[in-house]
């Protein structure tokens, strides 16, 4: 049986900016990944984008950041692995007394943005990642790039880990994500989108930018709230993958 777990990143509106429409796409997702203010999201839409998750039985997990709010967290800042360990404990915790205070709790984490994208090829910045996770709540799963170094931090430290994948996204020969600066980093077809999320999910493999494959492992597909048609997309894209036989759930 395929099986994939949905997630979605969410909760990036602050004050009075508006990033995304959150509630339309919950119901077509398993997971939800919040903001924690250090990129986007504010106390209050925590709070509301945590209830509403609970509300349509959605997964929460947390989504720490850079320290960048007003480059939403997609600038690369270098930061020792102690810098990065003590900015994702803060944001795990906040989230965490969220989830509480609306009778959850927190089900994984998964980096955001530039954050992200370093900890998958930087292997002391994935460590430490990973140690904070665990020293809050071991339990917690590790989202990360499908086969990245924030991948095996995970394991090595014995948490459970999700390999993520991406439909909108194009890979490059090694396996990373192509570069959004680069033509043809988004796939913004959504029939191209499904054939290549089919692949990874049934076939363990992904055609890169280059004309080459590589293998992955797909636990969870991220979807993009922030983009144009969010919730059509995710809506289609679901129906679809539970038309070839793909269950939806959380990992």
């Amino acid at each position: 049986m395929n099986k994939l777990d949905l997630n979605c990143d969410m909760g990036e509106s602050y004050g009075a900016w508006k990033m995304g429409d959150d509630l339309a796409v919950l119901p077509y997702v398993s997971s939800a990944n919040i903001a924690c203010g250090f990129h986007g999201g504010d106390p209050a839409t925590m709070r509301k984008t945590v209830a509403a998750a609970i509300e349509h039985g959605v997964a929460v997990g947390a989504h720490p950041s850079l320290p960048d709010l007003l480059g939403f967290g997609r600038r690369e800042i270098r930061l020792s692995p102690q810098e990065a360990y003590d900015c994702v404990v803060v944001q795990i915790g906040a989230l965490a007394a969220v989830a509480a205070s609306q009778g959850g709790t927190l089900h994984h984490v998964k980096a955001h943005g530039a954050l992200y994208n370093m900890a998958a090829r930087d292997a002391a910045l994935a460590d430490a990642i990973c140690r904070a996770m665990r020293d809050v709540n071991p339990e917690l799963i590790v989202y990360g790039l499908a086969g990245s170094e924030l991948i095996r931090a995970g394991e090595a430290l014995g948490l459970r880990v999700a390999q993520e994948v991406f439909g909108d996204r194009s890979y490059e020969s090694d396996g990373s994500l192509t570069p959004r600066s680069l033509p043809g980093a988004m796939i913004e077809d959504a029939d191209a989108s499904l054939r290549q999320v089919l692949s990874m999910v049934q076939r363990g493999r992904v055609a890169t930018r280059q004309g080459t494959e590589v293998e992955v492992r797909a636990d969870t597909l991220c979807l993009h709230g922030d983009q144009p048609g969010a919730a059509q997309f995710a809506k289609k894209i679901r129906a679809d993958l539970e038309a070839k036989g793909v269950v939806i759930a959380t990992v």
